[in-house]
């Protein structure tokens, strides 16, 4: 492949803006940090240089360019990303051919391609007038229906199946991805909405009721979980929602598909909604890559306030900045925006309050201002929730507010808050885990070249052309042959990129690993000429050992007495440095 054009791409993207478009990076110094996507990670450990153009993962491990990033994060192959990253920057891949990976969910992604196209036909035809007036009235006009894929299912028991089994499709595959019970469709007589995986795969189908007299088997029926389809572990309109969130830095969370497409046709795209109401872990993963900003606005009734409260408290206990966007009693978000308009909904999501003042106006329902057991009990609960927030101007306006609020001295309310952040638990700093500390049990001479490197990956020019014009005797073969390609590309370059260099790499998976291995350690990354040559003077050390080694060896297999006395004193002058 043209490094050339490999390189031209690399240098006209910026490694910061790709990865803060996937995952929030915030500036620390000289880079950028943000939870890493590759592990279980809950504090921001991955590291991103705009400098050198690379990011590393201090916890996993996981670490590269752009390119790599990309690989990972979208699944994609070398090839798919080179010729995305092209087109984004203006150059021409046309050189570039991508072959289409199979994978063994294809036939099942295609099964739901099939579906989606029998649905929608259904919708436009004869039988399908009833529905789309339902559609109509519920104010979703044609360019909105094709938009989000909206179908029907009609009465017929078995049409799709009879379909997909035209299409090689047995009835044991059609059960079980949930396209079909036993011998007949799965859904009948109801609106279908595609659900998608983050990637936008259509994985699953939410079926809604739209004829008064079909309310036995609920309003709403969603595709039972398969291998393609984990109901926790989506969130519908992500794959849409995840572009839009780069630009408006938020993404908001509301309960139903209606609610999440009339917010669309008012331009509000940074959406989401949930499978049910509680937010499970993989969701909430979900939306740590979206933003640390979350805008809960769920239902207005009680249970959409009671879901506000535990979703937005799992939110909160992971470090995300939440809101609580308030809406009247009984509305949704659809309601209202049907009633209400663009800008009165607009104007609602500009004024969410934060989830501690939600958490607080909450704590006062129920609350007997007349008794004084009810008063304290609610004082004291709100002065634990008020332990919680750190910005300590927003703490002294709540403690002023309660002194003047039930006539309590406010000297009396703050040793109050004081004493119970006493109490509160010490936040434990999460201690980074390097994945590759291996120096530390490796022996003094790998460590040496290993930490040499280190340096010429980190320092370059320099530190390249002194190891080249060093005779190295290198401890293993891989500190060699990774030594001999960094030179090598150092030389045919005329210089070097250590973002460049993870692409040369890339159909040398072991040394790629080994280089990984190498940056994931504690080695120093700053070097002068005499610490450098501090590490050659060890690796000479290791020459000469292994010589003295296999002198002794050598000695021991020989019988000439002459001979023996020449190595003996070979062994004795190399002991003496001589």
């Amino acid at each position: 492949m043209n490094q050339d054009l490999i390189t031209e791409i690399r240098n006209k993207v910026d490694i910061v803006d790709i990865i803060s478009e996937r995952i929030p990076l915030v500036a620390k110094g000289k880079n950028f940090f943000g939870v890493c996507p590759f592990h279980e990670d809950t504090n921001p450990s991955m590291s991103v240089s705009r400098e050198k153009q690379i990011f590393r993962c201090f916890s996993c491990g996981a670490s590269g360019n752009v390119f790599t990033f990309l690989m990972d994060y979208d699944h994609k192959s070398f090839k798919e990303v080179l010729k995305d990253l092209g087109s984004r920057v203006g150059v021409n891949t046309s050189s570039i051919s991508v072959n289409n990976v199979s994978t063994k969910y294809d036939k099942l992604y295609e099964a739901y391609n099939i579906s989606e196209k029998y649905y929608q036909n259904n919708l436009n035809s004869k039988e399908g007038r009833l529905a789309r007036e339902y559609l109509y009235k519920r104010k979703l006009d044609e360019d909105v229906i094709k938009e989000f894929g909206v179908g029907l299912s009609l009465d017929n028991r078995d049409n799709l199946v009879k379909l997909l089994q035209n299409k090689k499709y047995d009835l044991a595959t059609l059960n079980q991805i949930g396209l079909a019970i036993d011998d007949h469709d799965t859904y009948m007589n109801r609106i279908m909405f595609p659900l998608h995986d983050t990637y936008g795969k259509i994985v699953g189908f939410s079926g809604r009721i739209y004829k008064t007299e079909d309310k036995s088997n609920g309003k709403y029926v969603n595709t039972k979980e398969t291998i393609i389809f984990k109901k926790g572990s989506c969130l519908y309109h992500y794959h849409i929602a995840k572009d839009v969130c780069r630009t408006t830095k938020s993404v908001i969370v509301m309960e139903g598909f209606m609610d999440v497409i009339r917010a669309s046709t008012i331009g509000i795209r940074n959406t989401v909604a949930l499978m049910g109401t509680a937010l499970t872990t993989e969701q909430i993963k979900l939306l740590k890559r979206l933003s640390n900003n979350i805008i809960l606005c769920l239902d207005g009734d009680n249970p959409g306030k009671e879901a506000a409260l535990k979703n937005g408290k799992l939110l909160l206990d992971e470090g995300l900045e939440v809101k609580i966007a308030l809406l009247p009693n009984p509305d949704d978000p659809d309601t209202y925006i049907i009633n209400n308009g663009k800008e009165k909904f607009i104007s609602l999501i500009s004024s969410a309050v934060n989830y501690s003042d939600y958490k607080i106006e909450k704590l006062k329902e129920n609350v007997n201002f007349n008794s004084e057991e009810d008063l304290s009990k609610y004082i004291n609960n709100v002065l634990e929730e008020t332990v919680k927030i750190d910005d300590e101007i927003r703490v002294e306006i709540i403690l002023k507010k309660l002194a003047k609020d039930y006539n309590i001295g406010y000297n009396t309310l703050e040793k109050r808050f004081n004493a119970l952040k006493a109490e509160k638990p010490l936040k434990e700093t999460v201690k980074v885990e390097i994945k590759h500390p291996r120096n530390k049990r490796k022996d003094k001479y790998i460590q040496a070249m290993e930490q040499i490197i280190y340096f010429m990956v980190n320092n370059n020019d320099w530190v390249i052309e002194s190891v080249a014009n060093e005779n190295i005797i290198y401890p293993t073969n891989n500190e060699r042959l990774l030594t001999s390609e960094i030179i090598y590309y150092y030389k045919k370059n005329r210089g070097f990129s250590l973002a460049d260099f993870y692409t040369y790499l890339q159909d040398k998976p072991d040394l790629l690993n080994f280089l990984n291995e190498i940056i994931n350690s504690n080695y120093i990354e700053k070097v002068e000429k005499k610490d450098l040559f501090t590490y050659f003077k060890v690796l000479k050390d290791y020459s000469k050992t292994k010589q003295i080694e296999r002198l002794e060896e050598k000695l021991k297999k020989e019988n000439n007495p002459d001979i023996q006395a020449e190595i003996a004193e070979q062994i004795r002058k190399l002991k003496l440095g001589e």
